[in-house]
């Protein structure tokens, strides 16, 4: 942490760095207890603090070590999301390689096709829908996380996504019924 930009006389960014030395070593444990893992706990410890400055700089929180326990089990949450995707994607993985072509649809051109497709139908979205969806399926980012990088409230976002994902299979089916016999 750069404690040059940090003015002593007082503001969120100086009560970070005064709590900073009592609250590692509570992150750090809190982190330990549930991961298990020693170099998982110190990066979900870095990734508190770069997300406890990144909010100092944005609001002014009260920073207390129960604000930042607070980001540790939203950091540890990420971090169980992200393991539990790959392990289902590593779970998917050994079943088709296991059981090749027990489903129609596991044929590898064909999802060739359907991903070009689907880039093709992408293309024809107006630029709102095509952001939306690609944020949301592609980036697989959570609905409030498209709301706020699109700058929507989060009912708004719900409703553009509806709209998109209408538009998509609207375009999409007629595509397939254009190819239906190339396919």
């Amino acid at each position: 942490m750069d404690v040059s930009n940090c003015e002593p006389s007082g503001g969120p960014e100086a009560d970070l760095l005064a709590t900073y030395d009592r609250a590692l070593p509570a992150v750090y444990g809190y982190l330990l207890t549930r991961c298990h893992s020693q170099s998982t706990a110190e990066d979900l410890t870095a990734e508190t603090f770069l997300a406890a400055v990144d909010a100092v700089r944005r609001s002014t929180p009260d920073v207390t070590i129960g604000w930042l326990i607070g980001i540790a089990r939203h950091k540890l949450a990420d971090h169980w999301r992200t393991l539990s995707r790959e392990e289902a994607r590593q779970a998917a993985l050994a079943h088709e390689r296991s059981n090749p072509g027990v489903r129609g649809d596991d044929d590898p051109w064909q999802r060739q096709l359907d991903r070009l497709t689907a880039a093709e139908v992408l293309d024809l979205l107006a630029p709102q829908h095509r952001l939306a969806l690609t944020l949301r399926y592609v980036d697989d980012l959570p609905v409030a996380q498209v709301a706020e990088v699109i700058g929507r409230s989060l009912h708004a976002t719900e409703g553009l996504l509806v709209r998109a994902r209408q538009a998509f299979r609207r375009h999409y089916e007629r595509i397939e019924s254009d190819e239906g016999g190339a396919r």
